[in-house]
């Protein structure tokens, strides 16, 4: 017989409360025949605050539970440390504050036998509180897919991710350290990975459930999102293209932000549409702002510490 799949499951997080949850949702998913889990939580805190949650879920379950300790506020500093970790033959990506539903896991290895993809994609579904605005309940205005741009997948997120270890195109890849404050390490890591020619697929079956925390619930926190979203676009486009084309790529962003916000005051009356609009002209408005040199704001932590190569292991 052939040995059996090692699957490892990274979870990376910072004070979270919500990170039990997650590893209860874990340890309850269906495990494909003849595959092996091993969950790896890497906590970014200063502290070690998410110890307690990692032993009460270890002593409940069969699986391995490996706890990394590798401070601090940085989260590409996390996420290298699961890939430094990782020595089986999947590895996948969730975040502290979702669960992953029965099936998520098994659906996500199929597609990936199907396509022989190097990174694996599955959609994130919001659940609102019942305090969230009606209109950004019924626009589903936080849940997450992949973007395809002519039937392809260029880049992605982490927070519900597959990647096959034995890729050529994932060998010695890392998250970008100077990216690990701002966000969209992730974006940049699965750009690079497409561009030396890692397949990116979707698996539309492997749902992840993100119940959305009352502070996200606001036009606010989503206009930020979609901002730092259209920033970490630009980043890609910086590396791929020369600067006669990234000066037309501003000139476009800035028309399209304009376009969607004159379409926004059209649609005034209808909240979904409205918003939807606004929300598409910030992201392009970042576009412009990344394009420009406009610096990402600091969300992660303090003073980006020296990289960890043997981070403490528990």
């Amino acid at each position: 017989m052939s040995r059996p799949l090692l699957v490892e499951i990274a979870v990376c997080t910072y004070r979270r409360s919500s990170l039990s949850h997650t590893l209860a949702s874990i340890a309850a998913i269906a495990v494909p025949e003849h595959a092996v889990l091993r969950i790896i939580v890497a906590d970014n805190d200063v502290e070690e605050s998410a110890r307690d949650a990692v032993e009460a879920i270890r002593a409940k379950i069969v699986h391995q539970v490996i706890y990394l300790h590798c401070p601090a506020g940085n989260i590409s500093i996390a996420r290298n440390a699961c890939l430094d970790r990782a020595t089986g033959d999947y590895l996948a990506f969730v975040d502290d504050d979702e669960l992953v539903t029965p099936g998520w896991l098994t659906a996500l290895l199929a597609t990936a036998k199907q396509t022989n993809a190097a990174a694996v994609l599955g959609p994130v579904s919001a659940r609102y509180g019942k305090d969230a605005p009606a209109f950004m309940v019924e626009g589903d205005f936080h849940s997450t897919k992949p973007v395809f741009v002519n039937g392809e997948i260029k880049t992605g997120y982490t927070c519900n991710l597959l990647l096959d270890r034995n890729a050529e195109a994932f060998r010695d890849r890392r998250f970008d350290l100077a990216l690990g404050r701002c966000g969209g390490e992730d974006t940049a890591f699965l750009a690079d990975l497409h561009a030396t020619g890692g397949k990116i697929a979707f698996a539309d079956k492997a749902l992840v459930i993100e119940p959305v925390a009352e502070e996200r619930a606001s036009i606010g926190w989503l206009a930020g999102r979609r901002f730092r979203s259209g920033q970490s676009h630009a980043r890609v486009l910086r590396t791929t293209a020369a600067a006669p084309g990234l000066a037309l790529q501003i000139v476009l962003a800035a028309l399209k932000a304009l376009v969607c916000f004159a379409v926004s005051l059209v649609l005034w009356f209808l909240p979904v549409d409205r918003w939807r609009y606004v929300l598409r002209g910030i992201l392009h408005l970042g576009v412009v702002a990344g394009l420009l040199g406009v610096r990402e704001a600091m969300h992660y932590g303090g003073p980006v510490p020296a990289a960890r190569s043997n981070p403490h292991v528990a």
